[in-house]
């Protein structure tokens, strides 16, 4: 499917999507939203595609909301938009490939959100997060759902209600990232990470992603006694005993999926 503000491209058994608007920050369109989910829904039947890397092209990674899209709109209009974002981002963690953001540059308002909201992040040294729209009247609601998630109510509050932006060691150290690299090493960083996670049975990552997210906002006792279902259903199938079997005979496991 040729889209207009994305390229999709792989290197290997990992799929690279690129928001491609560099022009515009990389700001988050209408349309542009509607082709991420449309190209993940893509990739999600794709069995070649182990993982997923979310790129930018351009200086910035995502400035968030198109604001020229954002003026003089009647509630319908702007549920709209805020809708298929929160489509957008569920979708980032429906999909069974592990998704991993490479962040080179700002990643601001939904622009964080999006990088908050994906499985793993690996991020350039001048990469930077925000989320500054109380500066504008228009606090990042939606945005802070999955960055409060992260990092956590003070630090998430602290970013929300100054709007001040963090650097790529502070949004390590807070958790927002995984690792960060030289710039001229982030795509061979971000591919490493996601060649290794690749090597695992594509059933078996699918099952995990979902299982995790699913725990995440369980109680305690149910999210034992919901992993403990999955684990079961997990030994079952095919890959985990050929996992176990490769395992104890010392050799590379052949996943029939």
């Amino acid at each position: 499917m040729p889209y207009s503000h994305l390229t999709l491209g792989f290197e290997g058994c990992t799929a690279i999507v690129t928001l491609n608007r560099p022009q515009q920050r990389n700001a988050l369109s209408l349309e542009l939203m509607r082709e991420m989910i449309a190209c993940l829904s893509e990739l999600e039947s794709n069995s070649e595609a182990r993982c997923i890397i979310l790129a930018a092209a351009g200086p910035a990674f995502c400035s968030g909301h198109d604001l020229r899209e954002m003026t003089g709109l009647g509630a319908e209009a702007y549920a709209e938009i805020f809708g298929v974002c929160s489509a957008m981002m569920t979708k980032i963690q429906s999909v069974p490939q592990p998704v991993i953001a490479e962040v080179q540059g700002m990643a601001t308002a939904a622009g964080c959100q999006l990088v908050a909201t994906c499985d793993l992040a690996m991020a350039s040294e001048r990469a930077g997060f925000a989320t500054p729209g109380v500066r504008i009247g228009l606090f990042c609601s939606t945005p802070m759902v999955a960055v409060s998630r992260v990092l956590g109510r003070k630090r998430a509050l602290e970013m929300l209600l100054t709007g001040d932006a963090i650097d790529a060691w502070t949004a390590a150290d807070w958790g927002m990232v995984n690792r960060i690299v030289p710039e001229v090493e982030l795509r061979g960083a971000t591919l490493a990470l996601a060649e290794r996670i690749g090597q695992a049975s594509a059933f078996t990552l699918k099952t995990g992603k979902q299982a995790f997210y699913r725990q995440a906002d369980l109680p305690q006792a149910e999210a034992y006694a919901f992993t403990e279902q999955v684990m079961t259903e997990n030994a079952l199938a095919a890959d985990a005993q050929e996992g176990i079997c490769a395992f104890l005979e010392k050799r590379k496991p052949r996943w029939p999926g």
